[in-house]
């Protein structure tokens, strides 16, 4: 079909968009290349319909009539067939409304000489006719005569070449017969059901290249719930007005959760079984539960907006919890763990990645843990510290978590905008809405070589211990002024509110040359005071937590995790190699000889799980039973049956139906030592001791200290 057909029947209500389909979010860069790919006559893509008697909900204002028989809807294709609607007629579709427009592709410019695509730029484009309004092109308003003629009267009258008359020309004719072009189309017949349907629109999809796994559950669940869209998008506008802004894929990880007690497995929303459960649970989500968590985080958590956090996917483990107590509401205590773990899923980045498998885990301790948060609280402390160090603000800018921590932290003490005495908490009117700004200047900073030249320095400038929690119109009406002017004047007129900030009351730390000096005492201050801030919440149990196998290989190698392909099979030459048992008795000994860890065997650098098939084919006995018969007989004669039997605990997990080896390795009360042969076969005894992800031999000069140190105490 040709494009310039589709686009015509769009407008005869010919071709449609079934409701099930997501809004338009192809950004600009997207349209670019689709445009460029078009001109230089390069394949883009294919569209898949469905000819239908029986269509599902159709997007838009139009109303299905069965006496115009069968219509055809866009399975796949739609974002590059609105992008030629809106480029080609200069208008939204009918089939969207301007809200489901996540960004305007329009107003593409291109210059008719070179066919540079770029959006409307003044400065490039206000006094040269090569550029032109791409729609005005295919719409017939401009012509290459009319750019011929322009560029001869700015030349007062030269005639231009004909070679550079006839390249305009020929780009004119490029464009203007993208709407003759076939877009190849693939058409699924009228005999489909709407289930059929969607069923072929997921396996199209199915690679999440071009749809979520929660936006093509969320088609499933539209075509046996054909309402579910609209509903869920009412509930997502009724939030944001509060300052809640999520997309729909939140809403479809929230139902999993709640139903399925899971974060991944989206297929398991795709039948219609589904349909009686999904709209109980929606009924109380939408008029109790959500709203009832999002106060909770607003008047106790101190959030205003969700912007102030890196990961809205915290708020679901809660939602999931909220909403399992039925009709009786969280305790203040239960309140305060689940504020304090949110805390800490944010600045200790939770849900940053792996976020199907962490919802997994987190909500499935939600569900049956007596207590949730807790357990939760402790299994993000195995991953990373849970104390903040002063040196953690060093270089970090406002988009790191902890400059939301500093605003919660700074809003629950009753903090102060600096130059307006209004409250930071969130306030009427936009010009009041919450900024923030340099405590010392920017302007006065970069001029003093803190700029990007020196990527050091302008980290520091940018710092958010240089940072203040200002109102809109505060911002914009301070001016460059020096910090030591600045801070004194807001000392004098709104006494304690420095404070109220961590802002360091010494004023000769306010001066210029000091600025870095500032830096390291606000550092100490705001380390300081948001760890009481954390610890003062509530207390928490230490609840025994165990990371899962899977999750600790998602997370990669670190101080207390090492991956090793194999035992002993040398994948590269295809045969035993004894120096690979050396490497993972090395292992052994630094984290014995370290704060301990875990070895897992049958699993590459790069976290691909291949499991111990070719070390069980070098075994007599070609089983794990052989495989950990073999390794502890390794250990035994390396360190010792006494280590082997008290310092190792080993397991054999499966996962994706391969078999591993999860050796988990005691912290040592006494140092070993492995003994090594170089390629001379001589033998000699090393010390090694983990450091990062590797297990590096502790220089000789360094063994006796570090013994002394380590050991003693134990």
């Amino acid at each position: 079909m040709k494009i310039s057909q589709i686009l015509d029947k769009i407008d005869e209500n010919q071709l449609f968009v079934p409701a099930f389909q997501r809004e338009y979010v192809w950004k600009r860069k997207h349209a670019k290349d689709l445009i460029d790919s078009l001109i230089k006559d390069y394949p883009t893509g294919t569209m898949l319909t469905w000819e239908t008697g029986n269509p599902p909900e159709l997007k838009g204002d139009y109303k299905y009539d069965p006496k115009q028989g069968s219509v055809k809807l866009i399975l796949d294709g739609q974002q590059r067939i609105t992008t030629l609607y809106m480029l080609m007629k200069g208008e939204i579709p009918p089939y969207y409304t301007p809200n489901e427009i996540e960004n305007d592709i329009r107003n593409l410019y291109v210059n008719v000489e070179t066919i540079e695509l770029e959006y409307y730029r003044k400065t490039l484009m206000e006094k040269n006719p090569l550029w032109v309004n791409i729609t005005d092109v295919f719409q017939g308003k401009i012509r290459y005569r009319d750019i011929v003629e322009e560029l001869e009267e700015k030349n007062e009258g030269e005639r231009i070449s004909r070679e550079r008359e006839n390249r305009i020309d020929d780009n004119f004719r490029a464009i203007e017969k993208i709407k003759d072009r076939d877009f190849q189309e693939q058409i699924i017949p009228v005999k489909a059901t709407v289930k059929e349907a969607i069923d072929i629109f997921y396996i199209v999809n199915a690679s999440g290249v071009n749809l979520t796994d929660a936006e093509l559950a969320l088609a499933q669940i539209s075509g046996y719930w054909p309402e579910a869209r609209e509903l869920f998008k009412q509930k997502l506008n009724e939030l944001e007005k509060d300052g809640f802004v999520f997309k729909l894929d939140f809403l479809i990880y929230v139902l999993l959760g709640v139903i399925h007690n899971i974060g991944s497995k989206m297929e398991k929303l795709h039948t219609s079984d589904n349909l009686e459960t999904i709209k109980e649970v929606w009924e109380k989500l939408s008029k109790d539960t959500l709203d009832y968590v999002f106060n909770i985080m607003k008047s106790q958590a101190y959030i205003d907006h969700t912007k102030e956090g890196n990961s809205v996917y915290a708020f679901i483990p809660i939602i999931v919890y909220a909403y399992n107590k039925g009709n009786e509401k969280m305790s203040q205590l239960e309140i305060k763990k689940a504020i304090k773990w949110f805390y800490y899923s944010q600045i200790r980045q939770r849900y940053v990645s792996q976020l199907p498998q962490k919802l997994d885990k987190d909500i499935g301790i939600v569900a049956k843990d007596e207590n949730p948060f807790d357990r939760l609280l402790n299994l993000i402390g195995m991953e990373r510290p849970l104390k903040i160090s002063k040196d953690e603000f060093i270089g970090v800018g406002i988009s790191h978590a902890l400059w939301g921590l500093m605003k919660f932290w700074f809003k629950s003490r009753n903090a102060v905008c600096l130059s307006t005495g209004i409250s930071i908490r969130k306030n009427m009117g936009k010009k009041y809405s919450l900024e923030w700004d340099h405590i010392f200047p920017y302007s006065v900073l970069k001029a003093n070589g803190y700029n990007l030249n020196n990527r050091v320095k302008y980290a520091l400038a940018q710092e958010i211990t240089n940072r203040a929690v200002l109102t809109q119109v505060a911002n914009r009406t301070k001016s460059a002024k020096l910090a030591v002017g600045y801070l004194s004047d807001v000392k004098e007129k709104f006494p304690g509110s420095l404070n109220l900030q961590c802002i360091p009351e010494d004023e000769e730390l306010w001066e210029l040359e000091n600025f870095e000096l500032f830096l390291e005492n606000r550092r100490v201050i705001l380390a300081e005071g948001l760890n009481k801030f954390l610890d003062s919440i509530t207390e928490t149990v230490e609840e025994e937590v165990n990371m899962d196998v899977l999750e600790m290989i998602n997370e990669g190698e670190n101080h207390h995790v090492e991956f090793k392909t194999t035992l002993r099979y040398d994948m590269t030459e295809h045969r035993i190699n004894k120096k690979l048992e050396e490497v993972i008795l090395k292992t052994i000994a630094a984290f014995s000889n370290g704060q301990g860890g875990t070895l897992i065997m049958g699993v590459t650098d790069e976290m691909n799980i291949i499991g111990l098939f070719n070390d069980y084919n070098t075994l007599k006995n070609g089983t794990k039973d052989g495989f950990e018969i073999h390794f502890r007989n390794l250990v035994n004669h390396a360190y010792g049956v006494d280590f082997a039997s008290n310092n190792l605990i080993i397991n054999f997990p499966v996962i994706d139906d391969v078999e591993i080896c999860v050796v988990e390795v005691k912290q040592g009360f006494k140092p070993i030592y492995t003994t090594v042969t170089d390629k001379n076969g001589k033998k000699t005894q090393k010390f090694y001791l983990r450091s990062g992800n590797s297990s590096p031999e502790l220089p000789i000069n360094e063994i006796a200290d570090y013994v002394s140190n380590r050991f003693n105490n134990v």
